[in-house]
């Protein structure tokens, strides 16, 4: 039983996964077929070997065809707007955004929010990591770009309001901060909700409606 409590205990740790669909996790892995485990655990080294981080914005990707690009395709697509920063706080806030198709701008991901303004919180954000890519995009594997608007995209939660008011503390110290137009995303989205379960139309309206 130690190595069933050993494995629902790594997915407990899952987002938004519980101790009970943990151990439903277990128990359908123990009655899979050994090929099938092993199909599971080959593609999660995959995963871990084949997919890399954005030397700019974070957002994980698999280079093509052996190309090791330090750039994602989004940050890699010179047709995209590079005076437009999307700020949000996790991948699939990016992708929900990218599903709209009515943002052709560049993204930053944080890594998560602050949750109540904790010390520890705000040390795992990568708000220094912001600040750097907005005053020296060029070291970063992008042109030098001075960017016009920061759009902050996080979710309309307790958390994702406190986050918000750290970042725009954040872009305030930069030095051309002056120039900067900070943005938000309307009220359209539902209080206490997350960018990722909006439906396409709301989130679009409130990202069109932003201020």
């Amino acid at each position: 039983m130690d190595s069933i409590k050993k494995l629902a205990d790594l997915f407990n740790k899952f987002p938004t996964v519980g101790s009970r669909t943990a151990g439903r996790f277990v128990f359908y892995l123990m009655r899979l077929p050994k090929e099938k485990t092993d199909e599971l655990i080959s593609a999660i080294q995959e995963l871990k070997s084949k997919i890399k981080f954005c030397n700019f914005c974070f957002n994980p990707f698999e280079p093509d065809n052996g190309n090791e690009s330090s750039l994602c395709p989004i940050c890699k697509n010179s047709l995209r707007n590079r005076q437009n920063l999307c700020v949000v706080e996790k991948e699939t806030d990016l992708i929900s955004i990218e599903n709209t198709k009515k943002y052709n701008g560049l993204y930053f991901i944080l890594g998560g929010n602050v949750n109540t303004m904790r010390k520890s919180d705000m040390e795992l954000l990568r708000v220094k990591e912001l600040q750097e890519r907005i005053i020296s995009s060029d070291k970063f594997g992008l042109p030098k770009i001075n960017f016009s608007e920061i759009i902050v995209a996080t979710n309309p939660t307790v958390e994702g309001k406190a986050t918000s008011i750290l970042i725009e503390r954040a872009l305030k110290e930069i030095p051309q901060s002056p120039a900067l137009k900070i943005t938000h995303l309307a009220k359209g989205l539902p209080v206490g909700g997350e960018l990722e379960y909006a439906d396409e139309e709301t989130l679009e309206s409130a990202f069109e409606g932003r201020k």
